[in-house]
């Protein structure tokens, strides 16, 4: 399932902790097996659990505490606005409304067209750059104006 270079990013990941810790690299596996699939899949964290020689419900219990990890498929954009206090009241509840009128989806839906996936988020560590988004869990975006979100939006819809 997983290709002979996501194995390598991993085997790069287990290169840092001692033979008996590997399961410290847990976190970065499935981070590198979701950039590869989209998602991760039983089977995925499965395989990941098989490869690190960690029990699967223990790759489960991490993928299932941590929200950047997609147990299901989303868009090929996964855009999170964060609605914490802060960034609510600093323009996230605006920002995650003109998102939702401009691809038609409410949170945790997906376009029909497979493009997007619009979810809600807690806390990013930017409240001083409210409101902020993440898009692919690895472009965070600060300060979006409505003029910034359809410039973004035109953007990855490319």
């Amino acid at each position: 399932m997983l290709s002979e270079q996501c194995l390598k990013k991993i085997d790069r990941e287990l290169a840092k902790y001692p033979a008996d810790q590997r399961q410290s690299a847990v976190m970065a596996a499935l981070a590198h097996a979701q950039v590869e699939l989209g998602w991760l899949s039983p089977e995925t964290m499965q395989e990941v659990a098989d490869y690190i020689d960690m029990p699967a419900i223990a790759v489960q219990e991490v993928a299932t505490f941590y929200n950047m990890y997609n147990l299901k498929p989303v868009g090929k954009h996964k855009i999170t606005v964060c609605t914490n206090l802060p960034c609510a009241l600093s323009g996230g509840e605006r920002a995650a409304h003109r998102i939702k009128d401009a691809l038609g989806i409410n949170f945790r839906e997906t376009t029909e067209d497979g493009q997007f996936t619009l979810l809600e988020g807690e806390c990013m560590g930017a409240c001083g750059d409210a409101p902020v988004m993440l898009v692919n869990n690895h472009r965070m975006c600060s300060f979006m104006s409505d003029e910034k979100i359809d410039a973004l939006l035109e953007e990855l819809n490319k």
